[in-house]
């Protein structure tokens, strides 16, 4: 595993795997099913149960709640006992809507040294323009005459 893997890993653990408990939890949550094993298009049995399938490959931070498939199926588990509250909820659609990571300022900086892009939220609409220049512009909502 690589070294910005791992550090991602390591400062994003906590909000990943909120994020997981987010997207599993879904058809909970839509009263389409009242536990996420019950939905057919889940990985939560495959996570949680060991069911195999083709199509899933296992995320290095799966790997890492357990050194065997049992250890980490029981991890995986245990996860689900206590519900998301309401503020995690919350912060994961807000950062959805956003198009924005979900972590904190360690997680945020690396995110933007690997892409090289920034990526923190920004005030919807034009930057509003700042009164009294002294530049001898006109601001937004000012003319000069």
């Amino acid at each position: 595993m690589g070294q910005s893997l791992q550090i991602l890993i390591d400062t994003g653990r906590t909000y990943l795997l909120a994020c997981q408990r987010y997207i599993e939890l879904n058809p909970v949550r839509a009263n389409m099913v009242n536990d996420p094993a019950h939905y057919r298009w889940s990985s939560y049995r495959s996570n949680a149960l060991g069911q195999s399938s083709a199509i899933l490959t296992p995320h290095p931070l799966y790997q890492s709640l357990g050194a065997t498939g049992e250890e980490r199926q029981s991890a995986y588990r245990a996860l689900f006992r206590a519900q998301l509250d309401a503020e995690a909820i919350s912060d994961i659609r807000l950062a959805l809507n956003q198009n924005q990571p979900l972590g904190n300022e360690r997680f945020y900086r690396h995110i933007e040294q690997m892409t090289g892009q920034r990526r923190e939220s920004k005030p919807r609409g034009r930057p509003r323009a700042v009164v009294g220049n002294d530049d001898g512009m006109a601001g937004q909502g000012e003319l000069e005459l």
